[in-house]
């Protein structure tokens, strides 16, 4: 069966340029994860939510947030809907035919995948265009900069954890104590 890290792999290397794109994969920004996160260099946004079954497509639009400041709860979909929300544009990939378009709000929009597990490809089809839910850029909503530095800071941890060398330090890190 098609893992999520592998389909993700499939996607973003078939529709990402990454000398234009800055392309995350299980980003967290405002108050959930997204999958994919594609971010163009004008600094327009596109999220595309991963879902491999019905009760998970259907699970997402029961997701209740909190905003930090009101304390007002709103539902996932009806934020990103209405226009307040990071993103330009909200994408879900599916399995090909698992859902029906009529279940998919008009802003969302849907691509569905195949997967051949024989010839190991996948094959991607785009049913509906999302909809652009605003015109401002990611950076209006995050620090560039911040945001940036953030990323170099995590991708050297993982590599001194991929290379088992974050037990040799002699001294922690004190970039991950700080908050």
């Amino acid at each position: 069966m098609l893992k999520v890290e592998e389909l993700t792999y499939n996607y973003i290397s078939k529709f990402c340029d990454f000398e234009k794109d800055l392309v995350l994969t299980n980003h967290f920004h405002s108050d959930w994860e997204a999958d994919i996160l594609i971010i163009n260099e004008k600094g327009l946004s596109h999220e595309i939510e991963i879902k491999f079954s019905k009760a998970d497509f259907k699970n997402d639009f029961k997701k209740k947030y909190q905003n930090q400041k009101t304390k007002e709860k709103f539902l996932k979909h009806d934020k990103i809907s209405c226009g307040d929300y990071p993103c330009n544009y909200f994408s879900f990939l599916v399995p090909q035919g698992m859902i029906d378009v009529a279940q998919v709000p008009e802003n969302c929009g849907i691509i569905e995948f195949y997967h051949n597990p024989d010839a190991w490809q996948t094959s991607f089809y785009e049913i509906r265009k999302p909809a652009k839910v605003h015109d401002d850029v990611f950076w209006k909503f995050f620090d560039k900069d911040l945001m940036l530095k953030i990323m170099a800071r995590n991708l050297y941890f993982k590599k001194l954890e991929v290379k088992g060398k974050f037990e040799e330090l002699i001294l922690p890190p004190t970039f991950l104590n700080k908050k």
